[in-house]
């Protein structure tokens, strides 16, 4: 269902009834033929009692249920209904999480209340978060980031929210803009490249009178951070009382509810440069500069990173670096980002397993690498399809990202464009096109082994 009053009535509905949810995106760019076929597939895994959609989707809806094997229809919320339910009692799960699928099978993540619980905290954490905080948003509720951070999160808390749909934001980013004004939202959570979307869309004079100077945090996550991006919109807004310290760039993953690590909120970001060429899975990171956001020079595609700090011993979280038989490796060391802590969620449903992310003896072995440098995580991307390329380590990150920049194009562009396809349905009609002729990669071998990355 849609970004709307009635996917809200739904979850309330549904958690009422003693039931988890378990959001599906709506259809996108692909054929219907591949979207029938991927709701098809969360239907056999999750084999709901019950499956909601709206009007105009329900013929897609009818189509999948069908592939499914199913040959119930689907109900559709009504507007008029004057019976009230009786709270049921809840059970252990309280949500259904499907990945997007976009390294094999979506695989529905099993998430209890315990583990939102937990995660509450450490979003309360990250955010500062005091009675009286507000949220906005335009991210879609069937993302893990719209759904739990930005809508569950402040509903709980007993906070206020301005939630728009993707599509308001994408004609006009401005109004989400408008929503930090002093006396409305203090804090929300996007993807970097909405801050390069707004910066380019937004034109200069329109900001004037804006007043952003009360807007306290907003966790930067979904999508390898474009330091670049967060930068020029650091700059493009200064006017307005703006502070490159109000992001926090937070990393997190559905099969650990939602959030995992952020740096202490009010901080400058960190930013590091490593030696990209020089990469090697188990061995320490060769850094050719580090600095801090806004600070340091950071041109697109010039390979900054930015740190995402480490859990606080509150937070009931710890991270740790491992090789490719788990053994933990010292600070500075390139390898695969593994969590665990009360947050992890309860596997996998229907005994599935995962390819890149899995868990192993209630670990969760996320299938992202990434290094520890002076308290901070450093991501750099998935590693589901990382190879040696040329004796280097490849990842989506180092394969689509780190090319030299080259005249004539933007070589974090056409990156940002690649990472942030997925994290945007829906806007093709406002979006930058990718250049043509795709960039060059640094190694050049490395093109065929890049990999999704998070999302």
């Amino acid at each position: 269902m849609p970004t709307g009053y009635p996917v809200l009535t739904v979850i309330y509905g549904v958690w009422a009834a003693g039931a988890a949810i378990c959001p599906v995106v709506p259809p996108s760019f692909q054929r219907e033929d591949e979207y029938v076929a991927h709701v098809a597939a969360i239907l056999e895994q999750a084999q709901p009692s019950l499956v909601v959609t709206s009007a105009g989707l329900e013929p897609v809806a009818v189509r999948a249920m069908a592939a499914a094997g199913r040959s119930d229809k689907p109900l559709l919320p009504c507007a008029d209904a004057t019976d009230e339910l009786t709270p049921q009692p809840r059970g252990e799960l309280a949500l259904l999480q499907f990945t997007s699928g976009s390294t094999g099978r979506p695989r529905g993540v099993r998430v209890t209340w315990d583990n939102l619980a937990a995660n509450f905290r450490i979003i309360a954490r990250m955010n500062a978060w005091r009675d009286g905080d507000a949220m906005a948003s335009w991210l879609p509720l069937y993302h893990d980031m719209g759904l739990i951070g930005l809508f569950l999160f402040p509903i709980c808390h007993q906070g206020s929210l301005w939630l728009m749909r993707p599509d308001q934001f994408i004609r006009d980013p401005l109004r989400w803009l408008a929503c930090f004004a002093p006396g409305k939202a203090t804090a929300s959570a996007s993807p970097s490249f909405a801050f390069a979307y707004a910066t380019r869309r937004v034109k200069p004079e329109r900001l004037a009178g804006l007043d952003l100077t009360e807007w306290k945090s907003v966790c930067i996550g979904a999508e390898t951070t474009d330091v670049a991006a967060l930068a020029g919109f650091a700059r493009f807004a200064a006017g307005t009382g703006f502070r490159p310290q109000t992001f926090q760039p937070s990393y997190g993953l559905a099969e650990c509810t939602l959030a995992v690590t952020s740096p202490p909120p009010g901080e400058l970001s960190e930013v590091v440069r490593p030696d990209w060429a020089k990469l090697r899975f188990g061995e320490p990171v060769q850094l050719d500069a580090k600095g801090r956001l806004s600070e340091a020079d950071t041109p697109p595609g010039s390979g900054w990173m930015i740190g995402h700090g480490l859990p606080d011993p509150a937070d009931g979280l710890t991270v740790r670096l491992v090789d490719h038989d788990g053994r933990e490796l010292p600070d500075g060391c390139l390898g695969e980002i593994a969590v665990r802590g009360s947050s992890v969620a309860a596997g996998y449903h229907a005994g599935r397993e995962g390819v890149s992310s899995r868990f192993v003896d209630g670990e969760l072995r996320t299938g992202d690498a990434g290094f520890l440098h002076e308290g901070q995580l450093y991501v750099l991307g998935r590693m589901g399809r990382a190879s040696s390329c040329a004796g280097a380590t490849c990842t989506s990150r180092t394969s689509t990202s780190r090319s030299p920049p080259r005249p004539g194009w933007n070589a974090g562009a056409s990156s940002w464009w690649a990472r942030s396809v997925r994290a945007a349905r829906g806007w093709s009609s406002s979006s930058r096109r990718a250049p043509a002729r795709g960039p060059r990669t640094w190694p050049p071998s490395c093109a065929a082994s890049s990999a999704p990355t998070r999302s």
